[in-house]
């Protein structure tokens, strides 16, 4: 077996396991981190790291206030 057959496959594992692992979060967002669905933290904004493949993920939460129109209501 070749050298180049077993490098290139573990190679590209690594890459999509580091770029699936990186998340950003924006000033106004906070994020839930879960590992293997249990609550493990919250983080703040900011570049976060992720165990990579489905063990941990992550929940982004917006912290901005939404404003919305509600139509006034007839009462009975």
């Amino acid at each position: 077996m070749d050298l180049g057959s077993v490098l290139i496959p573990a190679a590209a594992v690594a890459v999509i396991g580091l770029l699936t692992s990186l998340r950003i979060l924006i000033e106004y967002q906070r994020g839930v981190v879960f590992r293997l669905g249990r609550l493990m933290r919250a983080k703040g904004p900011g570049l976060i790291f992720l165990v990579p493949f489905g063990v941990e993920r992550m929940k982004k939460m917006d912290l901005r206030i939404v404003a919305l129109d509600i139509p006034s209501q007839d009462t009975i």
